[in-house]
């Protein structure tokens, strides 16, 4: 068998190696293939675009050297037809800062081969654009439609211009929604008068539907793809047949590359995106592997631009299959050579091991009965001097065994019974020692907020006692005023000019009437400022350890105003309703902080209950209603109506460490901290009333007296 093996092993080595050299020179043809590609299409880009740009520098200078008028229309649309007929282009347009325009195109709405558009105020009086077929001298014709006027100085290709003074390609737009292809760009530039001052714009359409017919005609694969796109990831071109651009309410829009009905584009887009962040970042050509659709394709992404502002990515994409069949069928051919060496090698060793493997599976089969607790076992010798020299270790072995296994056997039962014991204790402590650790964190935790709360609340009070203090007598020194002033006014109704202008500037009347209003208003605000503190001052009741006698519905007021921001309204869920049905409580003998402690595991628990709920029309609530239940004990239930609580997780939902929520977000130590505040500390009782889709309800009990 290790010969076999051996030589399994020399063939397959011999396969890969073979296969590693074909496919180092299949990844060196192809990128010389996509290299000679992006050569062409760089070639042709440069040709085709290069054309329309020098006819449109003809146009200006024409222009602006005064070889053709530009306020007679007729005699550019005549020039402009001229060039039309020569040039495969789109349209060849003018604007002049004077409102006129004219160009001459090659429409889909209309049944001619050419059209002449022009919009004359100092002919017609208005801005209206009329559409003429024109003669076969290039005059225009008979008149074919006419419309309420197009603004071309709102259009890209004259504004920028404007603004820079300078050519310029614009962006890649759509033309016409009737087309196959409706992607064009304009080349446009300022034209000048004899004083170097600027008169209009011209530009010269072209459609890029020839791009993409350019792109379909290389000959590189059957199923690999080319195609162009901008920066922002909208494609400009593409070798496949699909379309470039989708109506949206009658309108053409552009589709991104990675929206392609083409597989292909698509996928290759989507991955060009993740492995190179993004399109703007691609400065140089970049060469990549990518698996699509359970098949490795060869990609190259070149960067193409010309000094007119254009800025595109040519991407060029081969399935690598095409080149790889020759050396998947040499593959093929080489394992199955391996394959027939295997066999001849295996019936050869199959041969020659009879005679050797019989007295070995004897061997083996009493070292199984061995490992499986028969250790009463012996080989017999055989032929071969070797293989008794083994038999008889073997023999010994046994033995030897067959005493040791009698002996371990007794220490390794009371072993066993020392460790299972040990093993409890230790589980039994760690478990302690968690739930302590997390009670004192969870202890720690509320008692520092609790002085914060103190703090912020003495820091408060004392200012606004000032301020309260002090609103009364401002109230009475304001009304005196107010009246010395009105008893001023009564005995002098005609004041000196200078008062009664001061009087108007500052707007005496509505000052003698509204500084009223404003010191009432101050005293209710004030007035809530001190509620908001003496409730936080209730709720700083948390870091006390003592038996008190206390309000207990302070204790949940103040505790709903530390929640106050979890209960309003957010983006995703409007505000939580809070309904309060409290009774006549006496005061309660209790823990005060530890039962606010309570309190607000249960709120913050119904809060995440609520906030995990779709938005739905019925509000999110949380009713609060406390009730004496007889002469020692009082009841308070705290009740939401969100999705409720499974009864397997209601058994679960006061053990320690126990949570439903996401890792991070609880750490399970909160209802089983309060289960133990409410049985042990206050000698009462908690209970979880809950069914799915109904809310839940927890109920506590506690004495009203614990002394």
């Amino acid at each position: 068998m290790p010969f076999v093996l051996q030589v399994f092993g020399a063939v397959a080595i011999v396969g890969y190696l073979s296969f590693k050299n074909g496919q180092r020179a299949v990844n060196e043809l192809v990128l010389n293939l996509e290299s000679q590609v992006g050569k062409q299409i760089d070639q042709h880009l440069e040709n085709y675009l290069s054309s329309t740009r020098k006819l449109n520098e003809l146009n200006a200078t024409a222009i602006s050297s005064g070889l053709i008028n530009p306020n007679d229309l007729d005699g550019l649309g005549r020039f402009f037809w001229k060039q039309a007929k020569l040039y495969n282009v789109g349209y060849i347009l003018f604007g002049s800062t004077n409102g006129k325009y004219v160009d001459v195109g090659r429409p889909l709405t209309y049944p001619v081969e050419l059209i002449t558009e022009r919009i004359d105020p100092s002919e017609f009086g208005n801005q209206n654009l009329h559409i003429y077929e024109p003669d076969a001298q290039g005059n225009r014709g008979r008149l074919l439609d006419k419309d309420s006027g197009y603004p071309f100085q709102k259009e890209s290709w004259y504004t920028e211009v404007m603004q820079t003074g300078k050519p310029l390609w614009s962006s890649v737009y759509t033309w016409q929604s009737e087309a196959a292809n409706p992607l064009a760009i304009s080349i446009s530039s300022p034209v000048y008068d004899k004083n170097k001052k600027i008169i209009g714009a011209i530009a010269v359409e072209q459609r890029l539907g020839q791009i993409s017919s350019f792109l379909r005609d290389l000959d590189i694969s059957d199923s690999g793809q080319v195609f162009i796109l901008e920066r922002n990831g909208l494609l400009v071109a593409s070798s496949g047949t699909e379309p470039l651009s989708r109506l949206v309410n009658q309108k053409p829009q552009r589709l991104k590359a990675i929206n392609s009905p083409n597989s292909i584009v698509q996928g290759v887009s989507i991955q060009l995106q993740q492995r190179l962040n993004n399109f703007g970042s691609i400065t140089t050509a970049q060469e990549l592997q990518l698996d699509l659709q359970g098949e490795r394709y060869y990609v190259r992404v070149t960067p193409w631009r010309d000094p007119y502002g254009l800025d595109w990515l040519v991407v060029v994409s081969l399935p690598e299959r095409e080149f790889m069949a020759q050396i998947d069928a040499n593959t093929r051919t080489t394992v199955w050579l391996c394959l027939a060496a295997l066999g001849v090698a295996s019936l050869l060793g199959i041969f020659t091991s009879q005679w050797i493997t019989r007295p070995i599976s004897r061997l083996n089969r009493a070292s199984q009965a061995m490992a499986s607790g028969n250790l009463d076992q012996t080989v017999e010798e055989s032929g071969i001097q070797e293989i008794n020299a083994l038999a008889n270790s073997f023999n010994y072995m046994s033995g030897q065994l067959r005493e040791s296994f009698t002996a371990l056997a007794s220490s390794n039962e009371e072993l066993e019974d020392r460790v299972e014991d040990r093993t409890t204790e230790l589980k039994n402590a760690l478990t302690e020692l968690q739930r302590t650790q997390a009670q004192m964190l969870q202890s720690e935790k509320m008692s520092s907020l609790g002085q914060l709360v103190a703090g912020i609340a003495h820091e408060i009070n004392n200012p606004v006692n000032f301020i309260y203090g002090n609103l009364g007598y401002a109230q009475k020194y304001i009304r005196d005023l107010l009246g010395f002033l009105q008893l001023y006014q009564q005995h002098d109704p005609h004041p000196v000019p200078e008062v009664k202008t001061a009087a108007e500037a500052i707007d005496l009347e509505f000052l003698q009437a509204d500084l009223p209003k404003i010191l009432s208003s101050m005293q209710v605000g004030t007035d809530r400022i001190r509620q908001i503190v003496l409730s936080l001052r209730n709720f700083s009741r948390m870091d006390e350890a003592e038996i008190k006698r206390v309000n207990i519905h302070e204790g949940i007021d103040s505790t709903l105003l530390i929640l106050q921001h979890r209960l309003k309204a957010h983006s995703h869920r409007p505000e939580i309703e809070v309904i309060k049905n409290y009774g006549d409580l006496p005061l309660v003998e209790c823990y005060a902080g530890q039962l606010n402690q309570v309190f607000m595991n249960i709120l913050v628990n119904a809060i995440d209950a609520l906030e995990e709920l779709p938005e739905i029309n019925n509000p999110s609530q949380i009713e609060i209603s406390t009730v004496v239940v007889d002469e020692k004990w009082i009841q308070i239930a705290i009740a939401d109506n969100g999705p409720g609580i499974h009864k397997d997780v209601q058994a679960r939902i006061f053990n320690p460490f126990f949570t439903t929520k996401p890792v991070g977000k609880g750490t399970g130590m909160g209802m089983s901290i309060s289960y133990q505040i409410i049985t042990e500390r206050h000698r009462g009782k908690l209970e979880c009333l809950s069914y799915p889709g109904e809310g839940t309800q927890f109920v506590i009990h506690i004495p009203s007296q614990l002394s």
